[in-house]
């Protein structure tokens, strides 16, 4: 808690709000900041946890959440609309500073998903998870220990059930997701190949994150021939970050038997009119899987997934690339540059240190 206050002590609470719907490509316009009060005392009987927001995750599917949808039963609480006039929602890393509820104690840190704000009261605090290693940058709980590092370790070990040798794909190679089932696939001793939408960013993948190849997929004119020149004998894995037009060269370069991952689908995230796929059939002439997934049917092996990774983190077997915008007032440009490809690696907001 900063110093000079104190506890139960109101104060100053900045926070983004969600200004409207969107249709086409957000703006920082669809966002504001403003500044309201907070006490830091929960109220008598409360079962909720009030924590002070230290890092804010920047994701990709918050785009999705920005268009007014109807409730329906086929669509999960991630994916709801957010409330105009209201705080956005998303991932971030906390420390607690009430709590009434017993798993949570003042003091703790804890990731999960709050509002994007310098104070937050949970108020299903089933949401937040307990962060027990501090070895590591607190900061890595948006990203490879947090939701994008659960994903592409369900994605790729739980999904595509990878074996050694294995040919693999991972489009939006450099981002949150992207960056971490390339290096998850190199420890298996596959031969991966990612795809960028920048030289910078294509020369990360191959100088320093490990990938046997990448391309950056805005210089090639033929993105079919430019997997076929990657992937001579097709492709096994295909990690699908993208969609659209990627999905349809994708799935002409699949071997028999391939399967994919979908994770998410960015390159539609701001079209009226979804793109469609016209290589569909591939899918019956090679026997092709193709598997959505949603990270929060895997968070019950959490445990398990930091007993396999934590240890490839600090035996620097794994490197993670992230990209810190700092204050609350930098986080609507840095939420809408994941939409540009201005972020290099994990997008994060500082808001404040512990």
């Amino acid at each position: 808690m900063a110093s000079g206050v104190g506890e139960g002590e109101v104060v100053s609470n900045k926070q983004v709000i969600f200004k409207d719907y969107v249709v086409g490509f957000p703006t920082e316009s669809h966002m504001y900041i403003t500044t309201s009060s907070v006490s830091l005392k929960l109220p008598q009987g409360s079962d909720g946890v009030l924590v002070k927001n230290l890092y804010l995750s920047c994701d990709p599917y918050m785009r999705i959440r920005m268009r007014k949808m109807e409730p329906s039963p086929f669509s999960s609480a991630p994916y709801a609309s957010f409330a105009p006039g209201s705080p956005l929602i998303g991932y971030g890393v906390a420390k607690v500073l009430d709590s009434g509820h017993p798993d949570f104690k003042k003091g703790d840190l804890v990731w999960g998903i709050t509002r994007w704000e310098e104070y937050s009261l949970i108020t299903k605090p089933e949401s937040l998870f307990k962060i027990n290693h501090t070895d590591v940058p607190l900061s890595y709980y948006t990203g490879i220990l947090g939701m994008p590092g659960m994903t592409a370790y369900a994605g790729f070990y739980k999904v595509c059930s990878p074996k050694k040798g294995e040919y693999v794909f991972v489009s939006a190679a450099s981002g949150a997701v992207g960056q971490l089932v390339g290096q998850f696939a190199k420890l298996m001793g596959c031969y991966v190949v990612g795809s960028a939408g920048s030289k910078e960013k294509v020369d990360l993948l191959k100088n320093k994150l490990g990938f046997d190849d990448a391309f950056n997929y805005k210089e090639e004119p033929d993105l079919a021939a430019a997997l076929k020149r990657c992937f001579p004998e097709g492709i096994d894995i295909y990690f699908e970050n993208v969609g659209g037009k990627m999905l349809d060269a994708v799935l002409l370069n699949m071997r028999l038997h391939g399967r994919i991952a979908v994770c998410g689908m960015i390159s539609q995230y701001n079209l009226d009119q979804p793109e469609g796929v016209g290589n569909l059939m591939t899918i019956i002439y090679k026997r092709v899987q193709i598997t959505g997934f949603s990270v929060v049917d895997y968070y019950p092996e959490y445990s398990k997934f930091l007993d396999l990774v934590l240890p490839h983190i600090r035996e620097g077997k794994i490197t993670y690339i992230e990209d810190i915008a700092n204050g609350l007032e930098s986080s609507p440009a840095a939420l809408i540059g994941l939409f540009t490809g201005r972020n290099v690696g994990k997008q994060v907001v500082a808001v404040a240190r512990e």
